[in-house]
C-alpha cells in the first residue's frame, strides 16, 4: 500500500494497540516526515530549507551569536551548521565578523538581504507550528514541551553512552 504524500496523521491508520512508547515514536516519525516534506517545499517556494529558515529567524532575534552557540541552540553538530552557514553566506543572507580577540570565532548576523526573509511567512515550517499551537490550550502546551524536553534529554543521554 502506497502512502499518500499529503496524508495527515490519521488515527484510523493505527488501530493497533501499540502502547505508549511505540505510539509516541510513530507520531514522532510522522513529525519528522512532515518536517522533511515542508523543508523541501519551503526551499522551492521561499528559497531556504527549514533549518536555514530557523537559523535566519534565530539570528534575526539574536544578532552576534557565535557559530558554536548557535549549533548548541539548534542541537546540531558544528560541522552541520558550517554547511548551513556556508550556503546562507554564499547567498548573501548572513554576515560573519571575526572576533577581534579570537580569530577562530566568528560572530553571525543577518545581512540586509537576510533581514528581508526574517518575517512571518505563510508556507513555512514555523507557520505550520503556529497554526497547530493555536489549537492547543496553554496548559497542554506546557506539558507537551515538558515531554519533548524529557525525550530530547533521554535521546541525547543515550547517544553519549557507548554502544
Amino acid at each position: 500500500m502506497r502512502e499518500s504524500r499529503n496524508a495527515r496523521v490519521d488515527e484510523t491508520l493505527a488501530p493497533l494497540d501499540l502502547g505508549e512508547t511505540l505510539e509516541l515514536l510513530r507520531l514522532i516519525w510522522a513529525i519528522d516526515h512532515g518536517l522533511q516534506l515542508a523543508s523541501k517545499r519551503m526551499e522551492a517556494i521561499v528559497g531556504v530549507t527549514g533549518l536555514q529558515r530557523l537559523v535566519i529567524r534565530i539570528l534575526g532575534r539574536f544578532p552576534g551569536l557565535s557559530a558554536g552557540r548557535l549549533a548548541g541552540l539548534l542541537h546540531i553538530d558544528p560541522s552541520t551548521l558550517s554547511g548551513v552557514l556556508a550556503r546562507l553566506g554564499d547567498r548573501g543572507l548572513i554576515d560573519r565578523r571575526a572576533d577581534p580577540r579570537d580569530t577562530r570565532r566568528a560572530w553571525l548576523a543577518l545581512s540586509a538581504k537576510g533581514r528581508k526573509l526574517d518575517v512571518a511567512t505563510e508556507g513555512t515550517v514555523e507557520s505550520a507550528v503556529e497554526r497547530a499551537l493555536t489549537r492547543i490550550p496553554a496548559a497542554k502546551l506546557t506539558n507537551a514541551k515538558e515531554v519533548l524536553r524529557a525525550l530530547a534529554d533521554s535521546l541525547l543521554d543515550a547517544s553519549e553512552r557507548p554502544a
